[in-house]
């Protein structure tokens, strides 16, 4: 696979083009202060007196109400979360989008299950950089740049790739490395990721180990620290050099307890519940379910997030990392 640098993209690809960032969160603050940076004429599209209105005036972003940032504008970029996106698209974006613009996402969700479909004149691209918004700034603040994929769903004008690599390197994702993918590929991966892994795995094999631990009449505080605490530790070293670099700095006989523990806990079994987790992405299925909890109020998914919260891991790990001096310090300017 190609990796695209900013040697690839011609700097003045987008050069004099507006660009309305609707959703000013995480990543949307991220974007519009990484592009003004760039020299792009950016647009913030928020609610005039609401928080992001606030945060951009401070941040030195350019503000106007969404119909108005979207009027103007020859890319808007749709940074609200996933399930507000089609309202948004159906009130705001389409009856005052021009003709030929460019409608960009940093997740496919809404195009891949058609909760949005973009009129035919508009390009439709997607810019997903590999890092939360945080991140995303404080890499381009260093001069470096945080990975990003790019995809095409729709070239309406001829100018769709140039559009949407312009756009990455604006944020600093041809700093950090640009490459390509489809709206499918971005979706379906993004959302296993979270579920099998990343959020969902992770968590509950973090909590598992503690119940495990607690109930054989360990110490929460003990089962605390090896379960979840020094977790960091392992992520940072599969972060900065993948398992080689984990094997390296981890002793003789935690290597031997991984490699013959490791797959007795995640195992086939594990695996084929991981092939059931993507099918449902694949097939819609998660997505349908998920839409359909949204449209019925979210009282499944609050009580759900209530019990992880209540979990006595959750009560324990609050009362630990107060004496954590180093996690209340205060950010850098360049994470401000």
């Amino acid at each position: 696979m190609q990796i695209y640098t900013n040697d690839d993209i011609r700097p003045g690809v987008i050069a004099g083009l507006r660009i309305a960032v609707v959703g000013y969160g995480s990543q949307g603050r991220a974007h519009a202060r990484n592009l003004k940076d760039s020299g792009h004429d950016v647009v913030a599209g928020v609610r005039h007196g609401g928080k992001g209105w606030t945060n951009a005036t401070a941040d030195g972003v350019p503000t106007a109400e969404p119909g108005d940032a979207v009027r103007g504008a020859d890319i808007i970029a749709v940074l609200t979360p996933d399930m507000a996106q089609a309202e948004i698209y159906k009130t705001v974006i389409e009856p005052n989008a021009r003709k030929g613009a460019a409608l960009l996402f940093a997740h496919g969700f809404s195009i891949l299950y058609g909760r949005v479909v973009p009129r035919k004149d508009m390009d439709v691209i997607l810019v997903a950089p590999k890092g939360p918004g945080d991140l995303v700034r404080r890499e381009f603040a260093r001069g470096r740049g945080v990975p990003a994929l790019f995809a095409i769903e729709r070239d309406a004008t001829g100018k769709a790739r140039d559009r949407a690599m312009g756009y990455a390197r604006g944020i600093g994702g041809a700093t950090g490395g640009l490459l390509e993918t489809t709206f499918k590929e971005e979706t379906e991966t993004d959302l296993f990721g979270e579920q099998a892994v990343l959020c969902g795995g992770a968590k509950e094999l973090v909590m598992g180990g503690f119940t495990t631990l607690v109930e054989a009449g360990y110490q929460p505080e003990i089962a605390y620290f090896e379960c979840m605490h020094e977790l960091k530790l392992i992520v940072d070293l599969f972060y900065e050099g993948g398992v080689s670099k984990m094997n390296e700095f981890i002793s003789e006989t935690a290597k031997w307890g991984s490699v013959v523990s490791g797959p007795r806990v995640i195992n086939g079994e594990t695996r084929a519940r991981m092939k059931e987790v993507l099918a449902e992405i694949q097939s819609g299925q998660f997505a349908r379910e998920w839409i359909a909890e949204n449209e019925a109020g979210k009282e499944a998914y609050d009580a759900l997030v209530k019990a992880d919260g209540d979990h006595p891991i959750e009560v324990v790990g609050a009362g630990l990392r107060e004496r954590m001096a180093w996690l209340h310090a205060p950010k850098t300017a360049e994470a401000a």
